[in-house]
Order: C-alpha cells, then structure tokens, then sequence
C-alpha cells in the first residue's frame, strides 16, 4: 500500500470515529499530505473531496494533465467556459453525500471562494475545520516523514555552522543571511527562511535582516530553515563575536534552563498548556517573564508552522510521534535577544531532538582581524 492509500484509510477511519460524511480540501499542505498532489493555485476552484466511498477531485481542465502525474485518483474537470458548477455537482452525486444535513470537514486553509462554492452546494452543510481529522493525522508524522525531517535538520546545523563561521567585524546581517541561504541552495535544499540578527536587533523576535553591521561584543541570534525532499528544518542558535555583552551569559543560562524544562515535561499524554508552562515557569521565577514574548512552541510537518500549538491556552493532549518545536526566549530591548529552538518528535519516553548542532553560545572570536 503506497503512503497516500494508507494516509487516505486512516483518513476514512478518523471520519467514521468522528461522525464526519464530507473532507473536503483546497489546494494546501493537507492536500499534498493526502494525494501528493500540488495543484497550481490561482482563483480557479480546485477541491479534493472525500466520504467513505469515494475520493476525487474538482480540477480545472487545464491544470489537469499535470496534476494527473502525482494522482490515480478520478477527476472532475471544468474550463473557463463553462465554470465549475456542473463539474462539482457530479463531484458530489458521485460522492453519494447525504444533501440534508452533512457534517463535512472544510480546509482552514483554502480560499474562501472555494469553500462557499461547496457550501452553497450542500446549505444543510454542519461544518468545521479539519483539527479531528486531517490535522490530527498530521501532526503525527509516519517513519518516512520523520527520515525528511532529521535529513533537514541536519542539513539545516550546517548551514546555520556556516552562517555563525563567516562572522567577522563589519559584516552585515544581509550577508551572513546570504551565506546561509546559499549553503541550502548547494547542498539541494530550498531556503525558507533565515533572520539574522546582530546586538539590540535581537529582541524582535520576528527581525527583518538589514544592512547592521557586526561589531565586537556584539551578540548574535540566528534563526533559520531550509526545505529539503519537501520538509522544512527551523533552528535558533546564539552567540557573540569576541566578547560576550553585559549580562548575556546569566540570560543564556535562564533560557537553557527553560529549555531544559519544556523538554523535561514534553511526555506522551501531557497537554500543551503544560509545556508553555514548564519553560514560561522558570524564565518568570528567574524575574524575566515580561521578556518573554510569545508560545514556547509550534509543530513543524509539510508546514513550518503547524499544530500542535505548545502555548499557554492548548487544550491539546501530546502523542507520540507529534512533532514540534521548543523555543523559549528573553528579548531586551536595546540590548540583545536570546531564543533557543529545537525541533522534537515526541517519542513514549520523551522527546528526541532532531538537530545535532549544541545549544550553548557560539563564540566567535578567531574571524577577528
């Protein structure tokens, strides 16, 4: 059985335990999770339905042919001259969906166009997002998503070695960014995305890389990841050039700490809430918790961003082979930013980090002239 028959199986048995008749996906991560397919996406209606007897999808006639090399799956196809109206009624009739009072599971992601074509279709439709379905079945990755990600990981510790290497008095932030995204590009990988941030730049924890210039005693945060065999890699690291600045030493040692924590407390059967908590507790009681300024973390799939969501609120309950990142951080402002992110999967005795690149401070001191 191929990894998209079995995906769509658990799919059907998810929808049965849930009472769901209808999955309907846009053109997203979820799609290509389930078909492998990855339509092109413009304001063409393009929708994969599935209920217990079948799966097709709504496909313009002209996306079509390459679509049909990532699919086995039936088509209903519609040109621009006709629209796709009749072609999602068919969907529908073979679908065999109950037209009175469905429960049908929507894409959160698709466009809204497209999910009120189907819902207007279906006006007895009950409706929700796909958390207990689809999104539940993806946040637990399989072996082979695993193997994509430890490969993106590694990838992503050189890259980021190469970027903390090339430090030296008077490059800029642009530059060392430009190092890192080239490395992924050599090495088969696609950049998404790299924030370098040189002294008071990192305590904004979304910094947009400039021209700033690196001196001595400055500290550095690097965050960045790569797309690799189509899975991303995402990883903080920090450190100094020379010397470290007033007082960074005591940060690091709070956020490593907080690290410690979350990691400690990330088990099979424990909420997400207790995460946060776990990280969030020791950087309060060590008298920074205003400088900590968002979730400790996010998972991390076909998308960088993903569920589960480890914040403060999450009602979530871990399971194993969830994966998703721990990342607590001090910002103060006008001096430096310290975040230290790891991605795990969470295995029954606790997480396993998937990077191999140290999380202590990486002091770069003989690139100096």
């Amino acid at each position: 059985m191929s990894a998209y028959s079995d995906r769509l199986a658990r799919l059907r048995d998810t929808m049965k335990a849930t009472g769901t008749d209808l999955v309907a996906l846009g053109p997203s991560s979820h799609m290509i999770w389930l078909s492998g397919v990855s339509p092109h996406g413009d304001e063409r209606p393009v929708l994969l339905l599935v209920s217990q007897d079948y799966a097709g999808f709504l496909m313009p006639a002209l996306n079509a042919d390459a679509a049909r090399k990532a699919t086995d799956l039936p088509f209903e196809t519609w040109g621009d001259a006709e629209g796709p109206n009749a072609a999602l009624e068919t969907l529908l009739q073979e679908a065999k969906i109950d037209r009175m009072a469905p429960s049908v599971v929507i894409d959160e992601t698709m466009r809204a166009d497209f999910a009120l074509l189907l819902l207007d279709a279906l006006p007895g439709a009950k409706r929700r997002f796909t958390g207990d379905t689809v999104g539940a079945l993806r946040a637990r990755k399989d072996p082979s998503e695993y193997d994509a990600l430890k490969k993106s990981a590694l990838l992503n510790d050189a890259a980021m070695r190469a970027g903390f290497e090339a430090l030296r008095p008077g490059v800029t932030e642009r530059e060392i960014a430009t190092i890192i995204r080239d490395y992924y590009k050599a090495h088969g990988a696609m950049p998404e995305f790299t924030s370098v941030c040189f002294s008071a730049n990192g305590a904004f924890p979304h910094h947009a890389v400039g021209e700033t210039k690196l001196a001595l005693g400055d500290a550095v945060l690097i965050d960045t990841g790569g797309r690799i065999d189509g899975y991303p890699s995402d990883m903080t690291r920090v450190g100094y050039l020379g010397s470290a600045p007033e007082g960074f030493a005591a940060v690091h040692a709070v956020v490593e700490s907080a690290v410690a924590a979350a990691l400690a407390a990330a088990r099979p059967g424990v909420r997400a809430s207790d995460v946060d908590k776990a990280a969030r507790t020791v950087i309060e009681k060590a008298g920074y918790g205003e400088h900590f300024l968002h979730r400790t973390g996010h998972g991390l799939g076909l998308d960088i961003h993903e569920p589960p969501y480890i914040t403060g609120t999450s009602d979530t309950v871990l399971e194993e082979s969830m994966v998703f990142s721990i990342e607590p951080g001090i910002y103060l402002a006008g001096k430096f930013g310290i975040r230290l992110e790891e991605i795990v999967i969470l295995r029954a005795d606790g997480p396993e980090i998937l990077s191999e690149f140290p999380r202590a401070a990486v002091v770069a001191w003989n690139r100096i002239a």
